[in-house]
């Protein structure tokens, strides 16, 4: 399995994603701001918009329990990594995880791209509107965020379907928007899916689902009051989507790299 992959180059690159996780925990002041106003939006946001939102949190919380409607087609995936083959899907898996980490990075940064682009219109056009499209904004966002996690994790061998790694993939998600506190408790959450041993502590603490959605609703704070202003909204929507995608892949990325990264090291005799 580790063959194909230079020792020395995957303990550089794993160097390489701790000092990212070190970063992540240094927040700009704004960020640590950014809670505040959508506890004061939330009262005068009108009921019909909060009863849009729940029912967003409620098919997000049948994401982690079943999947949902947010499940990608996995075989798309295979067929860019395989084309004009066809893959038993167990076997396309274990070969996606067989093959060189560069390979892997190659495949994530295309999603990644494809992503940005997409949230970055969306992110456009629910903006015309103001206030009102805001409620329709963030679950398109989340479910955008979504299925960029799950290619993510199949560009590096896993399998999004599996409840662990929906679990896993919240996790990432609540992640890029979590303060300081936050980070070094996923962090260690995040660690703990390489230790069987723990990876039941995981799953248990997600049960409280709503709050993880929750969470990441609250964390986009001021920054999204700004596409309240309708056609400046625009402006502000693209950006502002664009970023929060970006963040979350890179998210995704790197938590997804590591776990590859460990695992052929760990094949090797190397951990």
């Amino acid at each position: 399995m580790t063959n194909i992959d230079a020792i020395d180059d995957l303990k550089a690159q794993l160097l390489l994603i701790e000092r990212w996780e070190q970063e992540q925990k240094d927040l700009f002041f704004w960020e640590k701001l950014g809670r505040l106003p959508f506890a004061l939006l939330d009262r005068i946001t009108p009921k019909f918009i909060q009863e849009k939102i729940g029912t967003a949190l409620d098919e997000l919380g049948n994401y982690v329990q079943s999947g949902g409607q947010y499940l990608i087609s996995k075989e798309q995936m295979y067929r860019k990594f395989f084309p004009n083959e066809e893959q038993d899907e167990g076997s396309a898996l274990d070969r996606i995880g067989q093959l060189p980490l560069n390979r892997m990075d190659k495949m994530a940064d295309s999603i990644i791209e494809s992503g940005t682009r997409t949230a970055t219109v969306q992110g456009a056009t629910t903006g015309i509107g103001g206030f009102f499209t805001l409620a329709i904004d963030i679950p398109l966002l989340l479910g955008i965020s979504l299925k960029a996690l799950q290619e993510i994790a199949l560009s590096y061998g896993y399998d999004p379907t599996e409840k662990s790694e929906r679990i896993f993939i919240v996790k990432c998600l609540q992640f890029s928007s979590s303060d300081i506190v936050g980070k070094k408790a996923i962090l260690d959450d995040l660690a703990a899916f390489h230790s069987d041993e723990k990876s039941g502590q995981v799953m248990s603490q997600l049960e409280g689902w709503r709050e993880v959605m929750f969470t990441y609703r609250d964390n986009f704070g001021w920054k999204k009051l700004f596409q309240m202003i309708p056609i400046a909204g625009m402006l502000f929507g693209a950006f502002l989507n664009r970023s929060t995608l970006q963040d979350v892949a890179e998210t995704g990325k790197m938590m997804y790299q590591k776990r590859r990264i460990l695992e052929k090291l760990k094949s090797a005799g190397e951990l």
